[in-house]
């Protein structure tokens, strides 16, 4: 029995770490944040930290540990801790908020591709947006008919991709916080050796970006299946989730040094989080001498990463949310399978509603760059509502723990479990409903900006209540 338990739990707190590095970190957080509050964002990353992140990831910890036996999905969790049409509710949250998601991807393998073939991010900036989403939209069904057809490999292919891209944003750290000590290069931004550089300026217009924060940390919960495979669980899976805590904040604090060192603090590009990345490697190319050569590794990985993002994200959790609930919830007509063994009438579902949000607002916005930075912000907004399942998981848990065993325990009082649990579940909804407010100015034009504050309050109320109308078409479906 010994050595069955080593083989089967062989996973030690440093693979715990660098898996959920790996699952929750990318470069990407750090330009999207750093667009968005400069230097200062360094002290944000270590406020969400403390307060959001290494919770979060423990709470993750003791639910996967928990319900071993359900296979560590946030559907699983709610209906042992409470009902059947409550977790069918939770699967269709995490679905139905990766819409906005694929609305994007489109746009990110364009630019990615646009980059990694002319060396420049103005390729589409002549476009319409009307035009550019329509490409976006091509790009999007050509790829969701490539799904239909169930290809197996895409996994391979965007793990290499992924650990390519990651590679990447490593390397940009090292790069970028050397720089300074070329001949002839100098930090973009003065005065980075002030505390003052680094202070937050704690107003409105702050808070609404705490969204992006939040998206940035998010998804530990995918790990949530190895805590029963860590030796020592109750003592090593928290050391692994501390361990991904400092290595995400240096990651996301040395890279913002490494941001701030190459584009200014108190001039941010306009552009950035759409081109941001790309620049950076292009800049550090020319201080470095070699030309485009990081920044056309990085457009080619990241291009191929995209497009197998976005192929698995159209299948994966589609598959989840139609797989694991019966015809009480869902109309049956959305189980079909076409002979590749894919929910082709759900393809269609998700094609309709992708397909809207990526033409609609191309009749409002009519700046390509705003209409990337709108769609991001809007993923910021509509992906944390599924972290709230979880919250709402270890709350029911915490209620009843003594109704469940666990290998490992983030805390052992009920009470402050529940509160903890209330707490990360209210600031989550508190940075998704502030960061509805658009990114742009009010003065400069009103009329975008009342678009983007209608869709991004519309958008995620529209696509949860679909949720409530699912059951309603199954039961009438089955009443026939």
């Amino acid at each position: 029995m010994g050595d069955t338990n080593v083989s089967t739990k062989q996973f030690r707190w440093f693979t715990i770490a660098l898996i959920a590095f790996n699952t929750v970190w990318g470069f990407n957080n750090v330009v999207n944040n750093y667009a968005q509050q400069g230097a200062s964002v360094i002290t944000s990353w270590v406020i969400i930290l403390i307060i959001y992140f290494i919770p979060y990831t423990l709470m993750v910890g003791q639910l996967g540990s928990t319900f071993k036996k359900s296979g560590g999905g946030v559907s699983s969790w709610i209906d042992e801790t409470s009902t059947r049409g409550l977790a069918y509710f939770a699967a269709w949250t995490y679905w139905v908020v990766h819409v906005p998601y694929l609305a994007q991807k489109p746009q990110n393998v364009l630019i990615a591709i646009s980059w990694a073939f002319t060396g420049a991010g103005t390729y589409f900036s002549h476009f319409s947006t009307a035009i550019f989403s329509i490409l976006c939209l091509i790009v999007f069904l050509f790829f969701m008919w490539v799904a239909s057809k169930g290809i197996t490999t895409l996994g391979v292919i965007a793990t290499l991709a992924g650990l390519a891209t990651f590679v990447m944003s490593i390397l940009f750290i090292f790069l970028a916080i050397a720089a300074p000590h070329l001949p002839n290069v100098t930090a973009a931004t003065s005065h980075l050796t002030r505390v003052k550089t680094y202070i937050p300026n704690f107003n409105f217009g702050y808070f609404t970006t705490l969204s992006m924060l939040v998206l940035a940390v998010g998804g530990s919960e995918k790990i949530a299946p190895y805590v029963n495979k860590t030796r020592n669980a109750s003592r090593e899976f928290p050391l692994g989730m501390i361990i991904l805590a400092v290595l995400v904040g240096i990651c996301a604090i040395v890279g913002s040094i490494g941001m701030a060192i190459i584009f200014n603090s108190n001039a941010i590009p306009k552009d950035l989080m759409m081109n941001g990345a790309y620049s950076a490697f292009q800049r550090l190319g020319q201080y470095y001498h070699i030309g485009n050569t990081l920044m056309i590794t990085y457009g080619l990985t990241n291009s191929i990463g995209q497009i197998a993002a976005l192929i698995v994200s159209i299948d994966a959790p589609l598959r989840i949310l139609l797989s694991g609930h019966n015809d009480q919830y869902v109309p049956k007509s959305l189980m079909k399978l076409n002979k590749h063994g894919v929910f082709i009438n759900g393809y269609k579902m998700t094609g309709v509603l992708v397909g809207i949000l990526i033409m609609v607002p191309a009749l409002g916005i009519k700046n390509i760059q705003e209409l990337y930075n709108w769609l991001l912000n809007l993923n910021s907004i509509v992906m944390p509502l599924r972290y709230l399942w979880v919250f709402v998981a270890f709350m029911l848990l915490s209620k009843h723990m003594t109704k469940f065993h666990s290998d490992y325990r983030f805390v052992k009082n009920k009470t402050i479990g529940w509160l903890l649990g209330f707490w990360c579940f209210i600031f989550t909804a508190f940075v998704c409903v502030l960061g509805m407010v658009p990114k742009i100015s009010f003065s400069a034009n009103p009329h975008s900006w009342f678009l983007q504050l209608g869709m991004n309050i519309v958008t995620p109320i529209v696509l949860i209540a679909l949720g409530l109308i699912m059951p309603m078409i199954a039961r009438r479906n089955k009443n026939k």
